[in-house]
């Protein structure tokens, strides 16, 4: 079995193969820490010691996470000039400590308003699986280093659907924590209310390990858990509107195989609860609202140098009315409540993580109403468990080498994260038979 530092130096190759798409997947890279930290991480295992399942694992950290001395550019081209991070975000801090080799940072929309991956400052990651189509975002470095096997983990961050949909559409493993497990210090923000920081590997092991890390909490191996009698929850309404048919004909596979391994479906009437989340935010969202507060100065004073699809989005955020942004939150918490019971009938749910497989780049890149059209569509499914603060993750189906990458979503009881990827390896191991 190769080292770390001989898996490094393979990663550190392909990138230099790679040439300029090398340079739209990471923002930066660190060869010579990396380095240090896989040597070290070797020198640990050739004495039989090791600090836990991360040691040695490399690691890609998105590039709106702060680490000491480097600049946290959040996407964004007017950041790139900003004072460098004084010290590592906790969560970059605990990866480290757990022996972790940070391979550099990775390219995201920028300040992470957007599900589809373009950046016109930084360049577009072509997908893992076809470099062609896009790369799902916000996380979109994260999902192609993960996809195209250049790191074993990625950091992202997750508002609306940033780690799930990059997991999806790079074929690969996604998963967003309930908010309050992990610290959001030292990670730029774009929506105080909805923001969370989640890994993307190649297994939910490798998800689980880094989000216990993550959290502060020691990691522990995963608990079997069985499926026969699992109550799996199909929620009828939205996520299944304009659904390809690749999409459909994978879920349904999916949903054949854990029914043949005993888990229970049922279709669940909770249309009020799918669509609510884009109801309640019809004139304005959380999101928009709470950027447009972060970036109030460079709204006025550095319009210019925006996304101007960013911008235009952030210049609703500034219209909305604090009543409205008030009364949003307090419904928000109302709703909330209303799931959390709801979720006690089932032990999880189940559906699509994206609508449709991974658009071409080209059409989007000119053409606004494409490019909001495929968004809206992109976010749809994810943003929904973001609103009611659910744990969610996406695994990858099956699939031939020349389809384009599906995912598929579970999600858990709030706060119960680690039952939710306890099932989620058992559905991992049935799908892969």
């Amino acid at each position: 079995m190769p080292t770390s530092a001989e898996r490094l130096a393979q990663s550190l190759q392909t990138l230099t193969a790679l040439g300029d798409e090398a340079q739209r997947i990471f923002t930066q890279l660190y060869p010579k820490s990396a380095q240090e930290a896989a040597q070290a991480a070797d020198q640990r295992a050739a004495r039989g010691l090791s600090l836990g399942p991360l040691d040695g694992k490399l690691v890609s950290i998105k590039d709106l996470l702060d680490v000491a001395g480097q600049v946290t550019t959040a996407g964004a081209a007017m950041r790139r000039r900003s004072a460098p991070a004084a010290q590592d975000a906790p969560v970059v801090q605990r990866l480290r400590a757990a022996g972790a080799v940070i391979v550099g940072k990775t390219n995201m929309t920028e300040f992470a308003f957007s599900g589809v991956g373009i950046n016109p400052h930084f360049g577009t990651p072509g997908n893992a699986a076809n470099a062609l189509h896009i790369p799902g975002g916000s996380s979109s470095g994260a999902g192609v280093s993960v996809g195209r096997g250049l790191v074993d983990i990625a950091i992202g961050s997750d508002t609306g659907g940033s780690v799930r949909i990059p997991a999806a559409f790079n074929g690969v493993t996604g998963f967003k924590p309930t908010q309050a497990r992990v610290s959001r210090d030292g990670a730029f923000a774009l929506s105080y209310t909805l923001d969370a920081l989640g890994p993307l590997a190649r297994t939910v092991a490798d998800c689980a390990a880094a989000d216990a890390t993550m959290a502060g909490a020691t990691p522990q191996p995963l608990p079997q858990r069985s499926l026969r009698g699992l109550r799996i929850g199909l929620p009828q309404g939205l996520p299944w509107t304009d659904c390809s048919d690749e999409v459909l004909a994978q879920t349904d596979n999916a949903i054949a195989v854990l029914q043949a391994q005993g888990a229970a479906f049922r279709k669940l009437p909770w249309q009020d609860l799918m669509a609510a989340p884009a109801q309640l935010q019809s004139e304005g969202t959380l999101i928009a609202a709470e950027a447009a507060a972060i970036h109030q100065q460079a709204l006025v004073s550095a319009r210019d140098a925006f996304d101007p699809r960013v911008l235009s989005r952030m210049d609703k955020g500034r219209a909305l009315s604090a009543p409205y942004y008030i009364q949003l939150l307090q419904q928000r918490q109302q709703w909330m409540a209303q799931m959390d019971a709801a979720m006690q009938e089932v032990d999880l749910l189940l559906l699509p993580t994206i609508a449709i497989t991974a658009p071409r780049i080209a059409p989007l890149l000119d053409d606004d109403s494409a490019f909001f059209a495929a968004n809206a569509l992109i976010l749809r499914n994810t943003s929904i468990f973001n609103f009611y603060d659910l744990p969610a993750i996406s695994l990858p189906l099956p699939r031939s080498a020349r389809s384009l990458p599906v995912g598929l979503m579970l999600v858990g009881a709030r706060m119960q994260d680690a039952h939710l990827l306890a099932l989620a390896a058992a559905a991992e191991q049935a799908l892969a038979q």
